[in-house]
């Protein structure tokens, strides 16, 4: 998966969600973990029909710094943790992700990625490194649930892309798993699968995935197979609900084997859901997505499950 530029051009212009394998340089250590990080945060600031609470926490010696969106109703709200996708990310602003999750009653909290805007670190990993994005994803998770305004049993993960990847890790290192996870275009193939794929479908030229294009890149990923980085392991572990949403025409990663993965999974008992949308491309949440129903499947598909932990 290589960067795109077309994702979500959001409110106060801050973020493109990138897709793909991240470049570059940060170090990994295997032991990256954030247990404790001691989070901080400003007065609630009321910004039109709901509140922006900014927040810092500390992962392996980086402070990191995100804006937490609250509805505007007291009381203790479930929320959503945003993982990014890949290279240098900043937080979300208040635009086509979080503006609809905020009007359902639900809390986001999204970070600048370790290294950019005023998070201190480096960024970003290497593809297949994972262990200190899917720290920081962990500490702010721990950071939401130590909130008088978040309730800590129905905080879930949310991410795209290269998040298929990290968020499972976080989850398998967290203490108490989070509530739920909503993955979008997100692989559970390895990392070499994915850019076997992305090499041989035609990712980056213009138009839709062609006939042709997927049956070489079928062809290719059958005769690779396996290698890299796996996140089938941790999947396997997850005993709470979680949410894939797929484009058919997916230049980016193979939605076919991602899906038969998680199938097999589902079969074993795993409460999971697989949406495959038809011809879509990689971009089901940009601004423009390239399926229409998309947002909105997984803005419900969140409400209703964060309904039904209420009182667990």
């Amino acid at each position: 998966m290589r960067l795109r530029t077309t994702f979500l051009v959001l409110a106060l212009g801050l973020v493109a969600l990138v897709v793909g394998c991240g470049g570059g340089g940060a170090s990994d250590p295997e032991s990256a973990r954030c247990e404790n990080p001691n989070p901080t945060s400003d007065q609630p600031a009321q910004v039109g029909d709901h509140r922006e609470v900014a927040i810092h926490f500390t992962c392996e010696g980086a402070v990191l710094a995100g804006t937490l969106y609250v509805p505007a109703q007291e009381g203790r709200h479930p929320a959503v943790v945003w993982v990014h996708g890949s290279e240098e990310q900043p937080r979300l602003g208040y635009g086509a992700v979080v503006a609809p999750l905020v009007e359902h009653g639900i809390a986001v909290f999204s970070y600048d990625k370790r290294g950019v805007g005023e998070s201190e670190g480096d960024c970003c990993t290497s593809p297949g490194q994972y262990n200190l994005v899917a720290a920081d994803a962990d500490g702010a998770v721990l950071a939401l649930r130590s909130r008088s305004d978040i309730d800590p049993k129905r905080v879930g993960f949310y991410g795209v892309s290269e998040a298929g990847w990290v968020v499972p890790l976080a989850n398998s290192r967290l203490q108490e798993p989070v509530a739920f996870t909503a993955l979008v275009s997100g692989p559970t193939v390895t990392t070499g699968e994915e850019k076997v794929w992305s090499d041989n479908a035609g990712e980056g030229e213009p138009g839709p995935l062609t006939a042709a294009k997927k049956a070489e890149a079928t062809q290719a990923l059958q005769e690779a197979g396996p290698s890299g980085f796996d996140p089938a392991p941790y999947i396997e572990q997850m005993q709470t609900p979680g949410l894939w949403l797929f484009g058919g025409g997916d230049k980016s990663i193979p939605t076919d084997r991602s899906v038969a993965i998680l199938k097999q999974m589902k079969a074993e008992g795993k409460d999971f859901t697989i949406i495959v949308f038809p011809g879509a491309d990689h971009g089901l949440v940009d601004t423009v997505p390239t399926a229409p129903e998309a947002p909105k499947t997984l803005v419900s598909w969140i409400a209703k499950t964060e309904d039904a932990l209420k009182g667990s």
